[in-house]
């Protein structure tokens, strides 16, 4: 009578790094409030990895997963962090060496004179070899107004790294979401390389309140009941001011409470207690101008963005 042999398995639940990634997955989950539709395409790309290492290990061929990405969406909605999380997930199953993150923009690239811009680009890449290139607002290195504009040269070098498997190195392209849609139309071998898309959506107020409540925490500080009540209130407000960016708009607020503050407990002339120093009262969240009449001076300088991501 023939023995049916036993087929070979591979324990997923085992795997060393399944556990990392849980443990990064959990961790993007903590940090940041909302973007559940970034988190479930985090979580399909984990899972198409784990599966192609289980593949590997049973000895089934196949071409390796192609892992550059493109994040969308508006200032502060937490593209840089989850291009960390990225990179240590990626880090954790083998696609890349190191769990590094190199930033650039078009000054890091793009040089100013012929000859210039190749080797700024190789020097970009060969720091960023073995982990993750992102660049924050890729739009910018395409200038079609400007026929001698160098931004071609570092797209035509980075299609080149791309399409070189051998060189572990994801690339990350990140920007406002219309204008990476024209980056990609104007450079199709370009888009045709990045398979993973992923939209980061703006907050909703009541994340922000969140986002702010984190924040505080975080830094060993807490809101007082009215003072939690007044920073929501200044969120509306502020919601509905130009250049509002998100979770870089509540880090700056919530950055002027504090030297609100500290005037307020400088001024007390007096010993303070523990309770003085880590509590923010309503009178630190109002003394925003937004709070002022309507008459009163506009959003200061202070308030707008610039186009780096919180951190």
């Amino acid at each position: 009578m023939r023995t049916v042999e036993a087929e070979e398995e591979f324990d997923l639940d085992a795997d060393d790094g399944r556990r990392q990634v849980e443990d990064t997955l959990s961790s993007l989950e903590a940090d940041l409030i909302g973007l559940a539709a970034v988190k479930d395409r985090v979580r399909e790309i984990a899972a198409l990895l784990l599966v192609d290492r289980a593949r590997q290990q049973l000895g089934l061929s196949s071409s390796r997963p192609t892992l550059h990405m493109s994040f969308t969406g508006g200032p502060g909605t937490g593209k840089t962090t989850v291009a960390q999380r990225m990179a240590q997930i990626l880090h954790a199953l083998g696609y890349i060496r190191t769990p590094r993150v190199h930033t650039v923009t078009r000054d890091d690239l793009v040089g100013q004179f012929i000859g210039h811009t190749a080797p700024k680009t190789k020097e970009a890449i060969a720091r960023a070899a073995g982990g993750v290139l992102f660049i924050d607002e890729a739009y910018y290195l395409y200038r079609p107004e400007n026929e001698r504009d160098y931004g071609q040269e570092v797209i035509e070098i980075l299609l080149q790294e791309m399409e070189n498997e051998r060189a572990s190195m994801v690339v990350i392209f990140a920007g406002y979401p219309d204008r990476m849609d024209t980056f990609f139309s104007a450079n199709p071998g370009l888009s045709s390389r990045v398979p993973h898309h992923i939209s980061f959506e703006d907050y909703n107020h009541g994340e922000l309140v969140r986002i702010a409540d984190l924040m505080v925490e975080s830094e060993n500080f807490r809101f007082a009941p009215t003072a939690r009540d007044a920073f929501s209130e200044y969120l509306e407000l502020r919601m509905r001011q130009p250049r509002f960016s998100n979770a870089r708009s509540v880090r700056n607020a919530v950055e002027r409470c504090r030297l609100r503050q500290a005037k307020r407990l400088v001024e007390l002339h007096q010993p303070l207690t523990r309770n003085d120093l880590v509590t923010l009262v309503e009178g630190d969240v109002r003394g925003s101008s937004l709070f002022r009449p309507v008459a009163a001076e506009p959003v200061r300088a202070e308030d707008h963005h610039t186009d780096q991501e919180v951190q």
